[in-house]
């Protein structure tokens, strides 16, 4: 009997194994052809001279393009100003999911499920749309900043749109169109917290800013760290168009802007292919920092012992 059952669980196993297999196998051969193999291609591209007006001269040169971006005076500047991108926008983009999270887990708010849809629905609007919304509201001589809202404060006129500052300015306030999953991953997280809890703590006597700062925060810092790593990856990996397709002048645009510089306006992929794996070991590093640091700031249940 026991060899039976056995055999039995082992081939329920073996056939759940292989049903899972079939079912993920659309998106696991889509994995592989569009997205592994291209990144495995970019490594090898990034170790030749690849031109794509010339690929016939192409030639293997080694570490030659990695060499050549130490030498490139833009490198610096582009990974500044892309790390200051980050620093600005990814604590606003939490603070504001945060407090969004906090009011509507609220028990007292009216027709939660559409709220929440409502302050949702505008992270699914591209990018794109909103930088060119954004544009149309600035526009020194057309928008409705210059227009009505600044002179009916008696303010005077925006008029220098397209500088870095300005730049800068609307890429934070954009980047706060795209809190909607955040702002999810920490509603459910404060909603999973025990209403034990807090009915301790207020019998205790302590009021609603004692209990979101001494228990809510400490328990929805897994989803803190969650969303904030997210966060990061979409500023480093997918920044907001800013610029209208302008070619690269040197200033105000990100790192990956630049390696489409390289890629579409001089054909360099190689060099192209070696800038995008050099920020990604970048990118590694402040992930892997951030997870070091987690364990002095984030509250894993599970480790307590």
């Amino acid at each position: 009997m026991k060899t039976t059952k056995r055999r039995q669980t082992r081939f329920r196993l073996r056939y759940d194994k292989t049903t899972g297999l079939l079912l993920i196998s659309p998106w696991l051969i889509g994995f592989v052809l569009f997205k592994l193999l291209p990144i495995l291609a970019s490594f090898g591209l990034s170790l030749t001279d690849f031109h794509m007006l010339k690929p016939e001269e192409t030639s293997f040169i080694g570490l030659a393009n990695y060499v050549r971006l130490f030498q490139d005076e833009a490198i610096g500047y582009l990974i500044a100003f892309t790390l200051n991108s980050a620093i600005r926008t990814v604590p606003l983009q939490l603070a504001a999911s945060i407090f969004l999270a906090a009011l509507l887990s609220n028990p007292r708010l009216k027709a939660p499920t559409m709220t929440r849809t409502l302050f949702f629905v505008p992270s699914i609007i591209p990018g794109v749309a909103i930088a060119f919304m954004w544009y149309g509201f600035m526009d020194p001589a057309t928008g409705w900043l210059n227009r009505f809202i600044l002179p009916f404060f008696g303010l005077a006129g925006f008029n220098d749109m397209y500088s870095d500052a300005a730049a800068a300015f609307l890429y934070s306030i954009s980047s706060l169109w795209a809190i909607g999953p955040g702002m999810l991953i920490m509603l459910g997280a404060m909603q999973s917290i025990s209403s034990e809890i807090n009915e301790a703590a207020r019998v205790d006597g302590a009021g609603p800013l004692v209990r979101f700062f001494r228990i809510t925060l400490p328990m929805v810092t897994p989803a803190i760290f969650f969303t904030l790593i997210i966060n990061l990856i979409a500023v480093f990996g997918g920044v907001i168009l800013l610029d209208r397709g302008n070619t690269f002048r040197g200033g105000g645009v990100p790192f990956d802007r630049y390696i489409t510089y390289w890629m579409f306006e001089q054909w360099d992929l190689g060099y192209a292919a070696g800038l995008a794996w050099f920020f990604f070991v970048i990118v590694m590093i402040v992930i892997i920092a951030l997870f070091s640091s987690s364990r002095r700031w984030v509250y894993f249940p599970d480790r307590e012992s």
